[in-house]
């Protein structure tokens, strides 16, 4: 498609050269009403642009994820978000027919083979500069790596040119989906931070004159950026309007405080003050402040560039700018000031949750207040200072010489204080705090009985230097890493808030399932909930539910948890950066993991090592926060950081270390998955009369002891493109979705096995096929499965499935009444199933032949059919299909057991009410 252009980043835009003499029928309106007229600015191209706003829908959502499978379901959800006609798959035919035409149109040539058809839906191919956005994202990095490499002119020239490619918001005349809109979310944050870096290249040019008028309107379109207020301070300061630019901060920390309740950032806090004092370094470029912690662009494989948001420049000495900021510790939102409180911040007012971690920091404090020592860690930005904070308060009147809080790891540029730089800090905050004047007479530390929480703390010698300067204090320490080797240290581990304590949030938002939804997809992470509920608050025309929408993208998600400079990825990615390079990688490695609970096993086996260094890696990562121990005993990536994880893995990890460890991780889970196959995933059964009367056509399911493995793990395995494994785990997977979810897994399983020649495993998907039809309740496309999955056994020679597929078309012939035919064909199953081998499927006969027997002979009969599956049972050492036999058993044994309209349950799990018969024809009874 050398001579077609695509543009999404504006209206849509679809041209042609002019060679290619516009649509084929020379009608002058190309097919779908594309205009074949007009030309670009040049007059060398043909826009091919589609006037149908539903052609514009399916081509944009191709674009946003061009040389991608988009699948027909996503193509369906886009076009008819809310109701989708019945017709929807034909009429989606009917588009993407319309869409070729115009391609080809557009480039005779090489159009045809733009759009191609890929299981599960359609790719676009857009490659080179085909495509606006593609180029964007490719000059913009280039650009990036510049700046990071300090090439500041050409990283302005590259920003500029990305930039300039923006001709409005993302397809704006296009109607939006949700995964248009979150693609629009996406690439409208990647062009303000592309934005911001050329801005910050042009400071450092000296080009601050020239930036004030643009970052006056930037700021005025973009009230809640920080970054750009901080842009507009530096360059106003610089043109010698330094009240301007303390104006510009106090309407930032008014609209902050309004419409979030939070206040700057440290790094607009520090540029206050900066401004305050007259700072000369400010007025020359290279003195303003950097950009927020982050991946630092132009970072290799080899991943040394950790620097993260800090820079080369190291103190020589401990200035009063430091002692200032170990006095307030720089804790972000309201209360933060000096409240008079000794040294420590003012509480948090909208701090909420941890209970029961703080009642258990109040008893260690409280019981021993002159020598414990209590290390709160956690993943990053899970609360940890504030919780410190709020725990010091708590414990306030325990402490009567002070409580004091000393920030270890600074968090802006500089790097974390050494031992003596923090033991000098201490000593200079008590004096002060006592009144007394520099250099004069001052009490030792070493006979006050303070609370000391050292925030941030880098190393155990660098902990342990403080403390001993203060032998008779408490201290609370925070970190993401516990500092080890510290005596008689204790732990609390903070993990994500309960559902209940997240909702706390979000007081007065009138859609809980959403909110409910928004907490989930945050992962309880503090500070993500802090910026979705500021969002709302800020937003007044966003609902939950629109604002749940956004997040459900993977993709965007960190890009719509950030407000101003405060961001959930940052935090992460400076914790991840921090590590060694095995960590990091293995970090990458298991964000290929299902979400949830897993054991060494599996960590080991999707990392390629054994199990004894796996676990010594996974330890690491616990430690670093990046981990966390579930309550199963197992470890968990939590969500956010499972989100990282995998962005990472996409950009540091080649496509053939990631398909390798996808193969391993899919062996270690198939063994579990067969084990399901061959007992089958069928719930528990819950046998009251509320698992009955609501829905009786409909099974009642619940979880089977042994647990079933994700389905997205099937689906991971098909894209690779693993088609034995997809077939293995097919069997044993939980579905996500419900029935559709279900059939869609089943639907791949069975793809693959005809992709690998599996006929018995073909014949086994079409009839779990039928199974899952059968429970709800349609059974046209139940008999269509299991015919199709006896002829397929019965052609390969399967006879177990042969069976079983018969054992199925007997129970939709019992459904209706005809059980003289679901006997004859279950006689025939028996007859299929001589082997051995065959127990199970001997035991599903069995259990229909009763099902039988009870609506055609009456409960004696069935008791002898339901005796044989107890033994059945037994001997294949099924527990819950021998629970099922004996709940069948003392059932006939009840009064009314054979009367109508009681509940029966028809297989482990699925109830139905008993039918009303006369005779071998009886009908079921009308629910």
């Amino acid at each position: 498609m050398s001579g077609t252009r695509f543009r999404i980043l504006g209206p849509l835009e679809i041209t042609g050269p002019e060679a290619g003499s516009g649509p084929e029928d020379g009608s002058g309106s190309g097919p779908g009403g594309e205009s074949g007229s007009g030309t670009d600015a040049g007059g060398s191209s043909i826009s091919y642009t589609p006037r149908a706003a539903k052609l514009r829908v399916v081509l944009g959502t191709l674009l946003v994820r061009a040389n991608e499978v988009v699948s027909v379901d996503t193509l369906i959800d886009e076009l008819w978000p809310t109701a989708p006609p019945r017709t929807a798959t034909t009429t989606l035919q009917v588009y993407v027919s319309q869409v070729r035409k115009l391609l080809r149109s557009a480039d005779p040539r090489h159009g045809q083979d733009a759009l191609v058809t890929r299981s599960p839906g359609y790719v676009l191919r857009a490659v080179g500069e085909e495509l606006d956005a593609a180029v964007f994202e490719e000059v913009s990095e280039r650009g990036r790596r510049a700046l990071a490499a300090g090439d500041f002119a050409s990283a302005s020239r590259l920003l500029r040119r990305a930039v300039g490619l923006w001709r409005g918001p993302v397809l704006s005349d296009t109607p939006h989906g949700p995964l248009l809109e979150s693609a629009a979310v996406r690439l409208a944050e990647a062009r303000m931070t592309a934005l911001g870096e050329r801005i910050q290249a042009d400071l450092r040019l000296g080009r601050h004159h020239d930036l004030v008028g643009e970052l006056q309107s930037l700021t005025a379109e973009h009230p809640l950026r920080e970054d750009l207020r901080l842009h507009l301070m530096v360059a106003l300061y610089r043109c010698s309007r330094a009240a301007e630019a303390l104006e510009v901060y106090g309407v930032l920390r008014r609209t902050l405080v309004n419409e979030l309740g939070i206040e700057p950032g440290p790094r607009s806090q520090r540029l206050h003050r900066r401004i305050l004092e007259g700072d000369p370094a400010l007025l020359h470029p290279g003195g303003e402040p950097q950009a927020p912690a982050g991946r630092a662009a132009g970072e290799g494989p080899a991943e040394g560039r950790a620097a993260m948001g800090r820079t080369a420049v190291r103190r020589a000495a401990v200035d009063r700018a430091a002692v200032d900021r170990a006095v307030m510790g720089e804790v972000t939102g309201p209360g933060s000031a000096h409240h008079g409180d000794g040294c420590l911040p003012g509480a948090d007012p909208s701090f909420v949750g941890r209970g029961a971690e703080l009642a258990e920091v109040e008893r260690m404090l409280r019981e021993d207040p002159g020598a414990v020592r209590v290390a709160v860690t956690g993943m990053p930005g899970i609360g940890k200072t504030a919780f410190a904070v709020e725990g010091a308060h708590r414990v306030a009147d325990d402490f009567p010489d002070g409580r004091f809080f000393l920030e270890l790891r600074p968090s802006d540029d500089r790097t974390p204080l050494t031992a003596d730089e923090a033991v000098r800090l201490l000593h200079d905050v008590v004096r002060r705090a006592d009144g007394t004047a520099d250099g004069g007479p001052r009490e030792s530390l070493a006979s006050r009985r303070m609370l000391l929480v050292l925030d941030g703390a880098d190393s155990a010698a660098q902990v342990r230097e403080v403390l001993a300067a203060a032998p008779g204090s408490a201290a609370l320490i925070t970190g993401h890493r516990v500092p080890a080797g510290i005596d008689g240290l204790r732990t609390v581990v903070l993990g994500a808030l309960t559902a209940g304590e997240a909702r706390r949030m979000f007081d007065g938002a009138a859609e809980p399932s959403a909110v409910a939804e928004i907490v989930e997809l945050c992962g309880g992470h503090p500070l993500a909930l802090r910026i979705a509920a500021g969002l709302l608050g800020a937003r007044p025309h966003w609902t939950a539910a629109a604002l749940a929408a956004r997040l459900r993208d993977e993709r965007t998600r960190f890009g719509v948890l950030r407000t101003g400079d405060v961001q959930v990825r940052g935090h992460l990615l400076a914790a991840y950066a921090s590590g060694a390079g095995a960590e990091r990688r293995a970090f990458r490695l298991l964000g290929l993991l299902p979400p949830g609970e897993f054991a060494p096993g599996h960590a080991a086996a999707v990392l390629g090592l054994s199990e004894g260094d796996a676990l010594d890696l996974v330890e690491g990562l616990v430690d670093a926060g990046l981990l966390e121990v579930a309550p199963g005993g197992g470890y968990r990536l939590p969500e956010l950081l499972r989100l990282l994880a995998a962005e990472e893995l996409s950009a540091r990890e080649d496509a053939a270390t990631v398909r390798a460890a996808t193969e391993r991780m899919c062996e270690a889970y198939a063994p579990q998955a067969e084990a399901l196959t061959t007992t089958g995933p069928g719930p528990v059964p819950v046998p009251t009369a509320a698992a009955v009367h609501v829905h009786p056509v409909r099974s009642v399911r619940t979880a089977h002891p042994l647990r079933p493995v994700p389905a997205r793990l099937a689906r991971v395995a098909y894209e690779a493109g693993l088609w034995e494994l997809t077939v293995r785990l097919a069997g044993g997977v939980e579905p996500e979705g419900g029935e559709e979810d279900a059939e869609g897994v089943c639907a791949l399983a069975l793809e693959a096995a005809r992709r690998c020649g599996d006929r018995t495993a073909e014949a086994r998907m079409l009839r779990v096929l039928g199974d899952l039809a059968w429970q709800w309740r349609r059974p046209g496309p139940a008999r269509e499965h299991y015919e199709r999955a006896w002829a397929v056994a019965d052609d390969a020679g399967a006879r177990e499935e042969a069976g079983r597929a018969l054992v199925g078309l007997a129970e939709l012939c019992l459904d209706t009444g005809a059980a003289p035919e679901a006997a004859e064909l279950l006689r025939s199953a028996v007859t299929a199933m001589p082997a051995p081998e065959h127990v199970r499927g001997r035991y599903e006969a069995c259990r229909a032949l009763a099902l039988v027997a009870l609506e055609s002979e009456g409960p004696d009969a069935a008791r002898v059919w339901f005796g044989r599956c107890l033994d059945l049972a037994r001997e294949l050492r099924d527990v819950r299909l021998e629970a099922y036999a004996l709940r069948s058993l003392r059932a006939l044994h009840a009064p009314g057991s054979g009367g109508a309209g009681q509940p029966l349950e028809t297989r482990p799990g699925v109830w139905r009410l008993r039918p009303r018969f006369s005779g071998a024809s009886a009908a079921w009874a009308s629910v």
